[in-house]
């Protein structure tokens, strides 16, 4: 898989910008500040429908303009499609595949498969549990964008079953409503505690399944990568001890082939390998609810939900360490790389070369580092690479470059 144009409308600094791509290495070098990213920003928006720099698409579009447009000609398996997304902050995002408007811009996850390093990707390892948990979901989608849409059921009746405890939270306590902001909490508002709590029952069962759904998924993914993550960190710190990584989830149910949850103290030692097969969706569903049982007085005393999929973490450790809080700047960054290059292995595997990018990566890396990363990433279809001045571009990732100014890409001969 590889990109063989990119164009961009109104999108960040660019008011207009054209670019024809090649597989293999590609650099866009110049100054901080000058547009570098935004071009790698583009694509990874078209892969993933959201931005690795910010939460909401205002950003995206150019001061003074009302929309952005980014279109990428996708080749794979010798097979060319045209992607255009049209990003309307405020308003509906429009899609269109090969000139031909798709019902939902969430249909076109999976035409194009990126994994992106970033200085982002510190957030993986000393940041929090919600920047692990969008990897694993994130990841999720690249393999099986059907889980575009299970994320979304799970966010929307996390948020209307978040709405009803707050309206009971409020009636119990016989305090007056705020402004109707939601529609979701204004269907509930007015009910008394009685019917509150009876209409609990029914969001829970909703939490249940697609919450079972998604962590069944998870556990299945942390399985399936936890050995290309150590493998890969082993090549960018052989020295270190070894990388593992751990779900740590929220039931308070025990379910065969789920180690407990972990209290507030150390956690147990990472698990290579499952000890039995992993919980089925039924399994984990019952769990589910009965967890949210056992956890009611407390939800409606705090008017939030206390379990589920949106509260679990993915451990990550050296050794019988924790990462976070032990590892030194060296191994943080090692152990980020290899989580994204653990996803590049399992997307490799399942189905073709996904386009690699290494956003002003090297500069942040000593020489060694470095050096193993360029080897590992060499072989990908297509690598696009941005730095700051050519240097920072190892040898062996000698290939186009474009350098980036005032606005202006330029390809150098």
């Amino acid at each position: 898989m590889h990109v063989a144009h990119l164009s961009l409308t109104d999108f960040r600094s660019y008011s207009s910008v054209e670019l024809a791509l090649e597989p293999g290495v590609t650099a866009f070098v110049g100054p901080n500040g000058q547009g570098k990213t935004n071009l790698v920003e583009a694509l990874a928006y078209v892969a993933t429908l959201g931005s690795f720099r910010v939460a909401t698409d205002a950003p995206l579009v150019r001061q003074g303009a009302s929309r952005a447009i980014v279109r990428a000609a996708v080749v794979r398996d010798d097979r060319r499609a045209l992607v255009e997304l049209e990003i309307n902050p405020g308003r509906a995002n429009r899609a269109r595949l090969n000139r031909s408007p798709v019902p939902r811009p969430r249909d076109i996850l999976g035409l194009l498969r990126t994994v992106l390093f970033s200085p982002e990707d510190l957030a993986l390892v000393k940041g929090d549990p919600a920047d692990r948990r969008r990897f694993l979901d994130d990841l999720l989608v690249a393999r099986a964008p059907r889980f575009a849409g299970v994320r979304a059921d799970y966010d929307r009746v996390l948020k209307q079953r978040g709405a009803l405890l707050r309206s009971a939270v409020q009636t119990r306590h016989g305090r007056r409503q705020g402004p109707r902001r939601q529609e979701a909490e204004a269907g509930f508002a007015a009910a008394g505690a009685g019917d509150a709590l009876s209409t609990l029952e029914v969001w829970d069962a909703h939490l249940a399944r697609h919450g079972a759904e998604l962590l069944a998924a998870r556990l299945e993914l942390v399985a399936a990568l936890r050995p290309l993550v150590a493998k890969a960190y082993a090549l960018l710190a052989p020295a270190s001890a070894p990388a593992g990584m751990e779900y740590r989830h929220t039931l308070s149910t025990a379910v065969d082939g789920l180690p407990p949850a972990p209290g507030d103290g150390p956690a147990a030692p990472p698990v290579t390998e499952p000890a039995t097969p992993l919980p089925g969706r039924s399994e984990l569903e019952e769990a589910l609810r009965a967890s949210l049982l056992e956890v009611r007085q407390a939800e409606l005393e705090r008017g939030v939900t206390l379990v589920g999929p949106h509260r679990d973490d993915l451990l990550l450790r050296l050794g019988e360490l924790p990462a976070r809080g032990y590892a030194s700047h060296g191994e943080s960054w090692s152990f980020a790389l290899a989580l994204r290059l653990g996803a590049y292995d399992l997307l490799r595997a399942e189905g073709g070369d996904p386009v690699l990018i290494l956003d002003d990566v090297f500069a942040e890396l000593d020489a060694r580092r470095r050096r193993s990363l360029a080897d590992i990433v060499a072989p990908a279809e297509q690598v696009l690479i941005t730095a700051a001045v050519p240097e920072d571009v190892p040898a062996q990732l000698a290939g186009a470059r474009f350098d980036v100014a005032e606005g202006s890409v330029t390809r150098v001969r």
